[in-house]
Protein backbone atom coordinates (compact mmCIF):
# COMPACT_ATOMS: atom_id res chain seq x y z
CA UNK A 1 0.00 0.00 0.00
CA UNK A 2 1.32 3.26 -1.28
CA UNK A 3 2.46 5.82 1.83
CA UNK A 4 -0.37 9.11 2.16
CA UNK A 5 1.25 12.76 2.25
CA UNK A 6 -0.77 14.59 4.83
CA UNK A 7 -2.32 17.09 3.17
CA UNK A 8 -3.29 15.46 -0.11
CA UNK A 9 -6.88 15.08 -0.84
CA UNK A 10 -8.77 11.91 -0.65
CA UNK A 11 -9.56 11.43 -4.13
CA UNK A 12 -5.88 12.78 -5.16
CA UNK A 13 -4.43 10.10 -7.77
CA UNK A 14 -0.88 10.13 -6.55
CA UNK A 15 -1.43 10.88 -2.79
CA UNK A 16 1.96 9.21 -1.70
CA UNK A 17 5.80 10.59 -1.99
CA UNK A 18 6.95 12.65 -4.91
CA UNK A 19 10.47 12.75 -5.91
CA UNK A 20 12.82 15.30 -5.01
CA UNK A 21 11.11 15.99 -1.78
CA UNK A 22 11.76 15.49 1.82
CA UNK A 23 9.08 13.83 4.22
CA UNK A 24 8.94 12.95 8.20
CA UNK A 25 6.73 9.62 9.28
CA UNK A 26 4.08 10.95 11.64
CA UNK A 27 4.17 8.35 14.46
CA UNK A 28 1.12 7.75 16.51
CA UNK A 29 -1.88 10.15 17.22
CA UNK A 30 -4.57 10.66 14.72
CA UNK A 31 -2.35 10.94 11.83
CA UNK A 32 -0.19 7.85 12.24
CA UNK A 33 1.42 6.27 9.15
CA UNK A 34 1.00 9.37 7.35
CA UNK A 35 4.28 11.24 6.07
CA UNK A 36 4.58 15.47 6.22
CA UNK A 37 6.84 17.16 3.57
CA UNK A 38 8.96 19.03 5.24
CA UNK A 39 11.01 20.26 2.16
CA UNK A 40 12.62 23.28 2.63
CA UNK A 41 12.07 23.11 6.28
CA UNK A 42 15.51 24.41 8.04
CA UNK A 43 16.69 22.48 10.89
CA UNK A 44 15.49 25.18 13.28
CA UNK A 45 11.98 24.70 12.20
CA UNK A 46 11.88 20.91 12.04
CA UNK A 47 12.87 21.22 15.82
CA UNK A 48 9.75 23.03 16.65
CA UNK A 49 7.44 20.16 15.03
CA UNK A 50 3.92 20.84 13.61
CA UNK A 51 0.95 21.79 14.76
CA UNK A 52 -1.21 20.11 11.99
CA UNK A 53 -5.56 20.09 11.48
CA UNK A 54 -6.97 16.93 11.43
CA UNK A 55 -10.51 15.52 11.07
CA UNK A 56 -10.49 11.92 12.61
CA UNK A 57 -8.96 13.80 16.42
CA UNK A 58 -10.06 13.40 19.87
CA UNK A 59 -11.71 16.54 19.36
CA UNK A 60 -13.85 16.18 15.87
CA UNK A 61 -13.40 17.78 12.52
CA UNK A 62 -10.76 21.05 12.45
CA UNK A 63 -9.02 19.33 15.57
CA UNK A 64 -5.01 19.72 15.98
CA UNK A 65 -2.43 17.00 15.93
CA UNK A 66 0.66 18.43 17.85
CA UNK A 67 3.79 16.42 16.80
CA UNK A 68 7.69 16.85 17.64
CA UNK A 69 10.62 15.27 16.26
CA UNK A 70 11.37 11.75 18.21
CA UNK A 71 14.67 12.20 20.29
CA UNK A 72 17.53 10.30 18.50
CA UNK A 73 15.23 10.01 15.07
CA UNK A 74 14.79 13.38 13.53
CA UNK A 75 12.58 11.45 10.39
CA UNK A 76 9.95 10.29 13.23
CA UNK A 77 7.84 12.33 14.89
CA UNK A 78 5.42 11.52 17.69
Amino acid sequence: MPRHVYGTEPDDPSPGPQPGCTYVELVGGALDGQLLDVTGWTTEQRSGGALLITEVGMYGAGGRADYAQRPGDPDRWD
